[in-house]
């Protein structure tokens, strides 16, 4: 078997495995991080789909502007298709089929392989982390104020930035203000209020903000930063012909990936998927040593030998691969699964009230930034205006539903019109109406309950062991607080003046998923496993909780540029200028 040895294995090069990757690099670590999808913009794979190409890469000069373009078209069914999409959960080879979750029920998992894993389609949210979630909820072995260096380098780093003031979100804005709510201003989340999202997309160019001005073509290096095109979800390809790492919606793959290469210390091979923690010693005393992966293209196992490892494969991939290697389970690896319990409530304007209200006789959904404004409930969750496209906004919004047909629900008293699935005349109304709707998300703040959470499926493996067993259900205090969040998300539509208000009534969505692996649960206050020695856990299922319900990426950035501290301090020469 092939092997070779580096000072830290990072398994999982997705939202936070960069970030690690790329504080260690500083520091003078030696680091290779294992990814299991294709690395797109990388020229040693220039068609990543359809042949094995390279092997790793190390040089930011491999990244380029000119493939990202070719690669991520931004077409819906072209990149998110879940079986034939570039932006899936499965292997870079696009003759294979996508790998296997066991779900029970209606729970859909969204989640993406590839170097920036599912911040490929994200919608570059980056709010902190509610304060009471973490000082006033019994989950957190560290306090809010540990994480705010890590948070105030991200956002000078990406940078992080209140999202432009488009008239979709003006019109939410506006229904904040007649509904009661005040402006939060700053980062740290207290109290009620609504604000712009706090976003890892740098603003548009002057001129795009100056109405009917500019006549150009949208591409760099005529204009830099947002185009306010709203092809997040389809991988943020904006603005075209700009080099790699200057798109303007930084994911990942875009604002880190390059930072960690450009160390000198960092190296990522994609199609890699890891299936073993390979360990030594015996009950009590058991350490990490390296790990065992499958080369996806060839078939072939090949062996890292580290000082550490560093687990990043995301709340799914990381609980699994712990129970495929057989390492000690406490009762709480995989367990404790939180998603944010989504809803989707949709109001439809009538022009005139939307030329009263916004000075415009549309909503228009697909212009500006998808995600730009929200309410923040602490203590119940968020709510935040959610533009998808259109095919998105028929399944997503108005086609599934874990409730039923809409004729079948009584909504007598409820502060919608219809809930429910729509289909036939009413779902071809509805999308007739997409340019004047104003799309919205509830973000639950759902707790750890011990009951959800990743096991193995005993009845089905792939090549990689026994496939992960997700179960997920909500609490009925969850069920609560996503019915306080829909009648506050109608009642703002309402106040805004929306005709038409129909509630989606979402089975679970399996996306901002946190806590599977839990800081003081599993991982201790710096990550690193209790039972296991030299192993640590870097990527969102190290959440204590869901962080309120804010959008997990912010604080599962900033946990892992700290990790990544902790294990240079542990197992290496130590920080000699700490970002804390």
């Amino acid at each position: 078997m092939r092997s070779q040895t580096r000072d830290v294995v990072v398994v999982g090069a997705g939202g936070d495995g960069p970030a690690l990757a790329w504080r260690l690099g500083q520091l003078g670590i030696d680091v290779l991080v294992l990814e299991a999808g294709p690395f797109y913009g990388n020229e040693n794979w220039e068609a990543p789909r359809e042949a094995p190409g390279g092997e790793s890469s190390a040089d930011p000069s491999d990244l380029s502007g000119e493939l990202y373009d070719e690669q991520f078209t931004a077409k819906e069914g072209e990149m998110n298709d879940p079986v034939r999409g570039k932006l899936r959960w499965g292997p870079a080879d696009a003759d294979a089929p996508p790998w296997e979750r066991t779900v029970p029920g209606h729970a859909l998992i969204s989640q993406l392989a590839g170097v920036g894993g599912t911040t490929q389609h994200y919608y570059a949210n980056h709010p902190r982390a509610f304060v009471t979630s973490v000082e006033d909820q019994p989950h957190w072995p560290i306090d809010y104020a540990e994480l705010v260096p890590y948070y105030q380098l991200l956002e000078e780093t990406h940078p992080v930035e209140p999202a432009p003031t488009t008239p979709k979100a003006e019109l939410f804005f506006e229904g904040a203000r007649r509904d009661g709510y005040s402006l939060t201003e700053g980062y740290n989340v207290t109290e009620e209020g609504y604000r712009p999202f706090p976003n890892a997309i740098p603003q548009p160019d002057e001129r795009l903000t100056r109405d009917g001005e500019y006549d150009g073509d949208y591409r760099y290096p005529d204009v830099e930063g947002d185009t306010m095109a709203a092809h997040e979800h389809q991988g943020g390809p904006q603005p075209r012909d700009a080099p790699f790492e200057e798109r303007a919606r930084r994911s990942s793959n875009v604002s880190l990936v390059p930072r960690a290469m450009e160390t000198g210390n960092v190296e990522i091979r994609p199609n890699a998927f890891v299936s073993e923690v390979l360990t030594e010693g015996g009950p009590g005393s058991v350490e990490a040593t390296g790990v065992e992966f499958r080369d996806t293209w060839a078939g072939t196992t090949e062996r890292v030998d580290a000082d550490a490892v560093v687990l990043a494969a995301g709340c799914i991939e990381t609980p699994r691969l712990w129970l495929n290697s057989g390492l000690p389970d406490n009762g709480w690896v995989g367990k404790g699964l939180t998603t944010h319990w989504f809803d989707f409530v949709a109001g439809t304007f009538d022009p005139d009230t939307l030329e009263d209200v916004i000075g415009q006789r549309a909503v228009e959904p697909h212009q500006g930034q998808a995600a730009g404004s929200r309410l923040d409930v602490p203590d119940v969750g968020g709510i935040a205006v959610n533009t998808f496209a259109p095919g998105i906004t028929a399944l997503s919004m108005y086609g599934s539903s874990q409730g039923g047909w809409w004729f079948e629900r009584d909504t007598a008293g409820e502060p919608w019109d219809t809930e429910g699935r729509l289909a036939g005349r009413e779902l071809k109304e509805r999308m007739a109406d997409y340019r004047r709707t104003l799309t919205l998300i509830c973000h639950t703040d759902d707790r750890p309950r011990k009951k959800n959470g990743v096991s193995l499926d005993p009845s089905t493996a792939d090549e990689h062991g026994q496939v992960p067993l997700v179960e997920w259900e909500p609490h009925p205090d969850d069920d609560e607080r996503r019915d306080e969040l829909a009648r506050r998300a109608a009642r703002l539509l309402d106040e805004a003046g929306a005709e038409h208000i129909h509630r989606t009534d979402a089975a679970p969505i399996l996306l901002h998923m946190q806590s599977s692996m839990a800081m003081g649960k599993v991982v201790d206050e710096g990550c690193e496993a209790y039972d296991v020695g030299r192993l640590f856990v870097a990527d969102h299922s190290a959440l204590a909780n869901g962080v309120g319900g804010a959008n997990p990426t912010h604080t599962g950035q900033a946990l892992a540029l700290r990790t990544a501290e902790r294990v240079a301090e542990r197992y290496f020469d130590g920080v000699d200028d700490p970002i804390a």
